[in-house]
């Protein structure tokens, strides 16, 4: 994983803005283990802050300009805090831009700031590098603004609200909520409905978690998430005509299989299975990993990936021949994508003396069909967004 030198990018923020005093955030990015797609069908899901993430300083200005720089990108914004709107050519500014909007239209207190950013989470790779940015700002705000008062689990719905309305993203919580509430070594079991959550002691035994980057890179604004969000709320809509749900995952597999045959379109009926028997996987999921049935976890992540390809369609080539590749080592336990698909990322659990090996073995299959490298990232469970 790419390092991000603390130093240099305090050389270049006094460059940028000049000498003074500054504060510095980090942002983590998530790793879901299981439950994708569920979190805007009122589901569970499982996921965990990472090591990889956003480095973010920031100095408090005298007025309400808001001036933003990323190392990671050339694009530099300059914008006034007053009069903040969606601009398609702020690129990657939107973002911090929509939480200060957000934060500010909520009634804290924000003003002007100079910030800089970088990030080694690989970029379009299905991380949440957005909410990992989302995060970083909130937290900034936070600690500068309102001496640290508001609570994580707000300034996750905060920025969700940011992406969802400001970007225009319709994206759930899981990604906001797994960055803000991380905790080192535990999974997050949450319940994406009332937001009730435990942690879980993320223990894999002989086991550890690799991540696979395709290097098939994915714009989640550009891709048919939302077509996917559309049509679960469309079988939503037709089962409420049978049954008084608020969200598909509400349901157990016995009554969805019963009430099923009213949704005619198959496509809409393939959605709504595939969100009611994934939320039943986490279930059983977080079960596994309690009672360290690390066999019985990678099974169903296999289970997972299955229901994602033939269900929900959001798989692909990519993801679907590294998946295959990992799946098919005597010494991986299960795979499966993670994140939103269309590319972006998947998750495996490996013998840990079998990791090299596994990478090696992996990543010449997948190079051999698709014709470029994927990447590789082994990396633990980490905190959540604060400041260093």
């Amino acid at each position: 994983m790419v390092k991000v030198d603390i130093n240099l990018l305090k050389s270049r923020f006094y460059e940028l803005y000049g000498d003074g005093d500054i504060d510095m955030f980090f942002s983590p990015s998530r790793i879901n283990l299981i439950g994708e797609h569920i979190d805007y069908n009122g589901g569970k899901v499982l996921p965990g802050a990472i090591q990889i993430g956003t480095y973010g300083i920031a100095r408090k200005r005298g007025d309400n300009i808001l001036r933003l720089a990323s190392e990671n990108f050339d694009l530099k914004v300059v914008t006034c805090i007053d009069n903040l709107r969606y601009e398609k050519e702020h690129n990657w500014g939107n973002y911090p831009k929509g939480v200060v909007h957000e934060m500010k239209t909520r009634g804290y207190n924000v003003s002007g700031m100079d910030i800089l950013v970088k990030g080694n989470i690989p970029n379009g790779a299905g991380l949440s590098s957005s909410a990992s940015l989302e995060l970083l700002i909130a937290e900034m705000i936070n600690v500068l603004f309102n001496e640290g008062n508001i609570s994580k689990i707000e300034l996750a719905k905060l920025s969700q609200r940011a992406e969802n309305q400001f970007v225009g993203v319709n994206c759930g919580i899981m990604d906001q909520f797994a960055i803000a509430m991380g905790k080192k070594n535990k999974a997050i079991l949450l319940d994406t409905d009332t937001l009730v959550y435990d942690y879980i002691d993320m223990d894999l035994k002989d086991n550890i978690l690799v991540i696979m980057n395709t290097n098939k890179r994915r714009e989640l604004s550009d891709s048919k998430y939302n077509e996917r969000r559309m049509e679960c709320d469309r079988a939503l809509e037709i089962i409420k005509g049978h049954k008084d749900i608020d969200y598909l995952c509400q349901l157990n597999i016995d009554e969805f299989e019963q009430l099923k045959t009213h949704i005619k379109e198959e496509n809409i009926r393939k959605r709504a299975e595939h969100a009611v028997y994934e939320n039943d996987r986490v279930n059983r999921a977080s079960e596994a990993l309690i009672h360290g049935e690390i066999e019985v976890l990678g099974e169903l992540l296999k289970q997972s990936h299955k229901s994602l390809r033939d269900l929900y369609e959001v798989t692909g080539i990519e993801l679907d021949t590294i998946v295959f590749a990992a799946n098919s080592y005597d010494h991986c336990l299960g795979a499966r994508m993670t994140g939103a698909g269309f590319g972006g990322c998947a998750v495996a659990i490996v013998k840990k003396t079998y990791v090299d090996d596994f990478i090696s073995y992996v990543g010449k299959a997948y190079k051999e069909k698709i014709g470029y490298d994927a990447e590789f990232i082994v990396t633990g469970i980490d905190d959540g967004t604060r400041q260093i």
